[in-house]
């Protein structure tokens, strides 16, 4: 099985980076976690990009807040699939950062979640290497239809809630 790189620009991004390694570990995807700057440390992170699908890597999240060219730097340097995770930073609650990653050129796509929407970046990672994977996209189809029974659970309740208003 191929692996999902959840690359974070700073490891103060780790408390929200986490979810997205959760919804790996939920799945039974294996995963690295690493802290490569665009700005900090560019050699490392294009070097990692570069090599991603030779070091059985199927898909990349690069999570970063403020400027947030992280994920387009990945995204620059390889033809695996980037997953960019805008994070919130003291100035401007994370807009910077979601501009950032959703406004690349063209001919270097970056799919982007929500500002630390991470759970989101995990579950879009795994249902891209599901593609090619057909006991991950049983268990990717089992928890789609167990959100549905939870759902459709809470509306009947809601149901029976409403005749007491």
């Amino acid at each position: 099985m191929k692996k999902i790189g959840i690359i974070m620009g700073s490891d103060s991004d780790l408390p929200v980076v986490r979810k997205a390694a959760e919804v790996c570990k939920q799945f039974g995807v294996p995963f690295e976690l690493h802290v490569m700057s665009a700005h900090r440390s560019p050699a490392e992170a294009s070097a990692f990009a570069r090599s991603a699908r030779e070091n059985g890597f199927g898909v990349l999240i690069g999570a970063a807040g403020m400027a947030a060219h992280l994920a387009g730097a990945l995204a620059g340097n390889t033809d695996l699939p980037v997953i960019a995770l805008p994070v919130t930073a003291k100035a401007l609650d994370g807009m910077d950062a979601l501009l950032s990653s959703v406004m690349m050129p063209p001919g270097v796509p970056v799919a982007c979640v929500g500002i630390n929407c991470a759970a989101n970046a995990g579950y879009l990672a795994v249902q891209i290497l599901a593609v090619n994977d057909e006991e991950l996209a049983k268990k990717f189809a089992d928890f789609k239809e167990a959100q549905h029974q939870k759902n459709l659970e809470a509306d009947r309740k809601m149901q029976e809630e409403a005749k007491n208003i």
